[in-house]
């Protein structure tokens, strides 16, 4: 299995659009692999895309918060991996 090194954190869930914000601390790009781990969330996926403040960004560095399209429903406090 690849090594995966903590990225970030869920900030927040949008149920109904299936959206969660990521406190990054560190660089995410669009096309890498995640992997996000809580106590009732443990599922991998790629990432399709990312917007900062609705604008779609190809890659956001550390200290962003982004928005980001995921497969599953995710709690606040789930720890987000590349891998």
């Amino acid at each position: 299995m690849a090594e995966e090194k903590e990225i970030g954190k869920i900030a927040h869930f949008f149920t109904k659009i299936s959206v969660c914000v990521v406190k990054l601390s560190s660089k995410l790009n669009t096309g890498d692999t995640v992997h996000i781990k809580g106590a009732n969330t443990d599922f991998t996926q790629k990432v399709e895309s990312m917007q900062i403040e609705h604008e779609k960004v190809e890659s956001a560095g550390k200290g962003k918060s982004i928005g980001m399209k995921v497969n599953e429903p995710v709690r606040e406090g789930d720890v987000v991996y590349k891998v």
